[in-house]
């Protein structure tokens, strides 16, 4: 039995609102069970030194979390002087994820950002970002298309991410923190629209796992990407 009472393959209640901040072009909360995460897309016309001057758009993206979205309160990275090492693997994460999903040489030379700020944290933290902040990016390429500024749909596949692991030696979908801090293996998986996969991060703590529970824990993602896409569509329809 899960803590949560749910199926082995049931997600946790899934929400995304959009148009939740004034200023952002695309914006969105998303709540993944008690895993809470507004999701920002920022347009600016520019692009990263590396890239200029090359048609190429970009997107990337940044993560970070409020100090009292965990149980205790969390220092500000800010006060530190630097972003932890688990922040930059994330904001990385979910840059590279939602860039699988775009035509750059549509999107043209210009950059959206998309932030990511966790509220409230209960496990899956860096999935309701790659998920959510989609839906935010969408809602951004949505305004340059209106406007005009891009000719034809630069967002190739929507793009979402869940997690996966053996729990008191069960396979389950869309772990929480407290199973989270109790499986002994656990995955994320981020996908596009069409089950083609962008990532897998798959590791056993105490424990092993075999191809055939790989393939079970790869079943349940895929049911939990259609599950997440089709709220992500009616999100942004």
């Amino acid at each position: 039995m899960r803590p949560s009472g749910r199926n082995l393959n049931e997600m946790r209640p899934i929400s995304i609102e959009t148009g939740v901040t004034k200023h952002a072009e695309g914006s969105c909360l998303i709540k993944a069970g008690d895993t809470h995460v507004l999701c920002t897309a920022t347009i600016e016309d520019r692009v990263p030194p590396f890239i200029k001057g090359s048609g190429l758009g970009w997107v990337t993206a940044e993560y970070g979390m409020l100090p009292r979205s965990t149980s205790s309160r969390m220092r500000r990275e800010a006060t530190a002087g630097k972003q932890g090492g688990r922040t930059v693997e994330i904001q990385r994460l979910i840059g590279r994820s939602l860039r699988a999903g775009v035509d750059r040489v549509a999107l043209g030379e210009r950059q959206i950002t998309v932030d990511c700020d966790v509220i409230q944290a209960d496990g899956g933290t860096r999935c309701a970002s790659i998920t959510g902040g989609w839906v935010a990016l969408r809602l951004a390429v949505n305004k340059l298309m209106k406007a005009g500024d891009v000719l034809s749909n630069p967002l190739i596949e929507p793009v979402a991410a869940v997690s996966c692991g053996i729990y008191a030696g069960q396979p389950v979908l869309d772990l929480d923190y407290p199973e989270d801090s109790e499986a002994g293996v656990d995955g994320n998986f981020i996908m596009l629209g069409n089950k083609q996969l962008i990532e897998v991060q798959m590791s056993a703590e105490g424990s092993t796992y075999s191809r055939a529970q790989m393939n079970e824990l790869l079943d349940l993602a895929e049911k939990g990407v259609d599950d997440l896409v089709a709220m992500q569509m009616a999100a942004v329809a």
